[in-house]
């Protein structure tokens, strides 16, 4: 999918903008790309001029929502298809994602780019062949980039979250990687069984919660990812860390013994585990 190329809003931007129309103001400054970068735009009565484009006012936006020009409007960047999933702004400027008003990534003490940064250093990726099973936003691929990655394989099984990195300037572009990262629109628990043994140097594995997509904690996919992944490789599994007192359930000790009955050694790490391939 093309990538949007348009200026992005959430409520406080458009705050300032008009506030700075409002005020008589020729110009304002500001990022318009989610904190990626700042431009200055002409104000005018009928609209602001931004990168050589006429663009319209907002109305009223909403918090917590990330608003991209569709058409001659504003709309929130956000799709229905059984499932609400939108895109959502962060105090760090790097937004998260919700599935039916479920953050699905950690923003509390740290950027969720800064948090997939200390998760994919674990894996050491310079130099390695990395699978992602499920790709998210792409923080975990873009980390590995960053961090001189020599290919990164990357799967993700909703239309719907790929959509919302083409809005985001945050997630990777495949087309801009030189070809080290390899997105797939794919379920990783079947694609993953079409994938050559020991043909990956390290693993990250960020899936939904258990409740969600309890096949992706299964045994038989743990034998398939020490199947994949050669000896001594390491794989980071991110588990977050549910409220033993209210689910009953201590999820990444269960996941650390299943990973173990794979054939890897791990250990507790961070909001998830860390196995390394025996």
């Amino acid at each position: 999918m093309p990538r949007y190329q348009g200026p992005l809003l959430t409520r406080q931007v458009a705050e300032d903008l008009l506030a700075a129309r409002d005020a008589g103001a020729a110009a304002w400054t500001g990022s318009l790309d989610l904190g990626r970068s700042s431009d200055t735009v002409a104000l005018l009565a009928d609209g602001w001029r931004w990168r050589e484009a006429h663009q319209p006012y907002p109305g009223k936006l909403k918090d917590c929502t990330v608003y991209f020009l569709d058409g001659a409007e504003f709309a929130p960047a956000a799709r229905f298809a059984g499932s609400l999933i939108k895109l959502v702004p962060t105090e760090w400027g790097v937004p998260t994602f919700e599935i039916d008003g479920i953050k699905m990534l950690p923003t509390a003490k740290a950027s969720p780019l800064a948090d997939a940064q200390r998760k994919v250093a674990l894996v050491e990726p310079r130099g390695k062949l990395v699978l992602d099973t499920c790709g998210g936003l792409g923080y975990f691929a873009a980390c590995c980039l960053e961090a001189g990655v020599a290919r990164i394989q990357s799967f993700e099984k909703n239309a719907d979250v790929l959509w919302l990195r083409t809005l985001n300037p945050w997630s990777p572009d495949p087309a801009a990687s030189e070809e080290r990262l390899q997105l797939e629109h794919a379920d990783v628990a079947q694609a993953i069984k079409q994938l050559a043994d020991a043909s990956f140097d390290a693993l990250l594995h960020d899936p939904p919660r258990f409740g969600i997509a309890g096949e992706l904690y299964s045994q038989a996919f743990y034998g398939e990812l020490a199947r994949v992944l050669r000896r001594g490789g390491r794989l980071f599994h991110y588990t977050g860390s549910p409220n033993r007192l209210t689910s009953g359930r201590d999820v990444p000790r269960e996941v650390a013994r299943r990973l173990e009955q794979a054939g890897f050694r791990a250990e507790l790490a961070l909001d998830g585990v860390l196995a390394t391939r025996r």
